[in-house]
């Protein structure tokens, strides 16, 4: 069955910070977030407020060279993936990918179409677009752990 998406208007940074700790409380026991979007929509910025809420205080920058940024926040794992640069989607195969989707780990993945194939399914999916003066944010659950989160999210916001 699939779910209707969830859109949301982030008016500011703020909002954007906002969405990505409520996020990562919601995900925080492990998941898997695909985050879609122009360069410049925001999916660095709301992955920064994920990092936050689960204890990062450091900077986060956007893992474009590297393909991937681990982060040990206390007894989590979390896993930010920006696959903007990947030449080819088997690259990945030959990273061990499939080592950092372990039960428990938490992996945040910018511009997951480029592995398609190589890639398991998302709790969530978020796509972001410009929409002045903020940006639009469309979510969509995958699974099931996705659609119990996506439901909280519209409790907490009174839209359930």
């Amino acid at each position: 069955m699939t779910e209707a998406p969830v859109s949301l208007m982030l008016a500011d940074e703020a909002a954007s910070l906002q969405l990505g700790a409520w996020l990562g409380q919601a995900l925080g026991g492990g998941g898997i977030l695909f985050l879609e979007g122009t360069l410049g929509a925001g999916k660095t910025t709301l992955t920064r407020g994920l990092l936050q809420a689960l204890g990062h205080s450091g900077a986060v920058k956007s893992p474009t060279y590297t393909l991937v940024e681990p982060y040990l926040l206390g007894e989590r794992q979390v896993f930010h993936f920006d696959l903007y640069r990947l030449g080819d989607p088997e690259e990945l195969e030959f990273m061990g990918i499939r080592d950092y989707f372990a039960p428990g780990n938490l992996c945040v993945l910018e511009w997951p179409s480029r592995g398609q194939g190589f890639l398991p399914p998302a709790d969530v999916a978020i796509t972001l677009q410009v929409q002045a003066p903020g940006r639009a944010a469309s979510l969509l659950a995958h699974t099931a752990k996705g659609r119990r989160c996506l439901a909280d999210l519209l409790l907490a916001r009174g839209q359930a």
